[in-house]
């Protein structure tokens, strides 16, 4: 039995206690997760755990709930909400039919009404679990899905195989439109090994696509077809800037496919172009994001800008496959493998059937593809400040064996800078957005938008790396500072508490007063007098 969880809104605690042991939860099929007590602390928890349902009050400080509902089906419209209230107001109720509220209950509540919406309403939810997993419905709609000469076309030109002469005459005959003015390519890869029990991979991955086609396709004007078991979507962006929040986008969807499908996906999103026909660069970038889960984790977007920390300059060409595996390796391998890649690309460098002066260009184009990575890298190397000439002639003259320590070396010293580089990016980052914070922090409408706007990555990304570097929330944080500067000047000031609240960013004393309390456990004026006694 499918099992969804609940999460109650209401600044009555005693009411929420008392729904929680009123109704058998777990045999109607939900899970109560926590509670809030104002619609400001329910959205942090429904960014933080994404309930099934949300059951909320309307008379709530700081946010009430209708505004909150307004908040919940712009950002997850997926999410099931019931209002609750002791107010029978026409108006009340229009609005919650125009915000698709499932149920309006009037107070006092009663636990065999409450019952018989959660009866109903768990049906609805396993309805609609089931039309996402049948079958029937998958195998039939992979069939109907894309036509086969559009994918076919999708599928040339993110290889890079179309021609500008051909471009026009292909959209025509295949009634392809593309309208925006800037393009790129998301790649979502569907875990095969992490599957839900009784699920084949196949299925689950069409699953994920369709979810696509319906919640990232509309939006983002996108074509969406399935290739190299991934599937791809070639988006449309009115500007460059858009790329931050289609990836918080992609990032929202990967936590939403887990939930609701079991689905483990990544999504890797590619460089924006301002041409069609450089497409393939983009589904470059977006396929070797996806590769990057090893480093960042599965179920998340990832976007191949923000990752990578130099400059990159077009992706390293070369006609050996086990070269651009090494050069993957040094991205993202450990020690071992690096020196597995470096043994199998030698076994193709030193065969005995080959001439002299096939190895020779051989080593000249592994030097020239050394010396293009570590510029596309900003990698400097004691190995690489000579001539490439004076490179060549040692190397010349090195048997497999010097050659395989020489090259081991250069890669695992590649690595090394890489691996400090990315730290280096990550730690810039998290000061750049404190700082930012120290200059703003008086500023009420201060957010995570905001500082992710200043920054120029997404909220996703953001907000995964300064929870991993500082062990908080971009949110915790900067609650933390502000309330350190409003006991800063509580104690060196006689300030009225409305006046500090407004210098830390807080117009609503009230609210002021209840984060403070949340804080540290006292009233400020509490705070301000204890401290006073102290000092005697």
């Amino acid at each position: 039995m499918n099992t969804y969880s609940l999460l109650l809104v209401d600044d009555e605690e005693e009411v929420t206690q008392v729904i929680e042991r009123k109704i058998d939860w777990a045999k109607l099929g939900f899970c109560v997760i926590g509670h809030a007590n104002n619609g400001l602390k329910a959205l942090e928890m429904i960014e933080e755990f994404q309930p099934d349902v949300v059951m909320t009050d309307i008379r709530m400080p700081y946010m009430d709930g209708m505004q909150l509902c307004g908040e919940i089906k712009s950002r997850y419209p997926t999410t099931k909400i019931l209002l609750f209230t002791g107010f029978d107001e026409f108006e009340y109720a229009k609005e919650a039919v125009h915000l698709e509220i499932e149920e309006y209950i009037l107070k006092p509540l009663n636990a065999i009404e409450l019952t018989e919406v959660f009866a109903k309403l768990k049906q609805k939810l396993d309805q609609e679990i089931d039309e996402k997993r049948n079958v029937e419905t998958l195998q039939k709609y992979y069939m109907d899905s894309l036509p086969l000469l559009q994918a076919n076309f999708y599928s040339t030109l993110i290889e890079g195989r179309i021609y500008e002469e051909q471009l026009e005459q292909y959209l025509k005959d295949y009634q392809i439109q593309f309208e925006a003015p800037v393009f790129g390519c998301i790649v979502i890869h569907t875990s095969t090994n992490r599957v839900p029990e009784g699920m084949n991979p196949q299925l689950l991955a069409i699953s994920v696509e369709r979810q696509a086609k319906e919640q990232l396709a509309p939006k983002w004007k996108a074509k969406c077809f399935a290739y190299l078991g991934n599937t791809v979507l070639i988006v449309q962006l009115r500007q460059e800037s858009e790329i931050s929040e289609l990836t918080d986008e992609c990032d929202r969807f990967c936590k939403y496919v887990h939930r609701i499908l079991g689905a483990v996906t990544t999504i890797g999103v590619g460089a924006v172009c301002n041409e069609l026909l450089e497409l393939s660069k983009s589904y470059q970038g977006a396929k070797e994001a996806v590769s990057y889960r090893v480093l960042y984790g599965s179920s998340r977007a990832i976007n191949i800008k923000e990752i990578v920390p130099k400059k990159q300059v077009d992706q390293e060409v070369s006609s050996e496959g086990e070269l651009l595996e090494l050069f993957k390796m040094i991205r993202l391998g450990s020690e071992a493998q690096i020196e597995e890649s470096v043994e199998n690309y030698l076994k193709h460098l030193f065969v005995p059937s080959e001439t002299l002066q096939k190895h020779h260009v051989a080593l000249m184009e592994l030097i020239s593809t050394l010396y293009r990575f570590s510029e596309n890298n900003e990698i400097s190397s004691k190995e690489f400040s000579k001539e490439m000439g004076e490179i060549y002639q040692v190397l010349i003259n090195l048997e497999p064996e010097g050659l395989k320590k020489w090259l081991l070396k250069v890669s695992l010293s590649f690595r090394e800078q890489i691996t400090d580089a990315r730290s280096s990016s990550t730690k810039s980052l998290i000061t750049k957005a404190k700082t930012y914070v120290e200059s703003h922090y008086r500023e009420e409408g201060l957010s995570l938008d905001d500082i992710c706007e200043e920054l120029g990555v997404s909220n996703s990304y953001f907000s995964s790396m300064f929870k991993k570097e500082t062990g908080n929330s971009f949110v915790g944080y900067l609650t933390e500072y502000r309330m350190e500067k409003a006991c800063k000047r509580l104690i060196e000031t006689n300030e009225k508490s409305y006046m500090i609240a407004k210098s830390v960013g807080y117009t609503d004393a009230n609210y002021f007063s209840y984060v403070f309390k949340r804080q540290y456990g006292v009233s400020p004026s509490k705070y301000r007098t204890e401290y006073a006694k102290g000092e005697k």
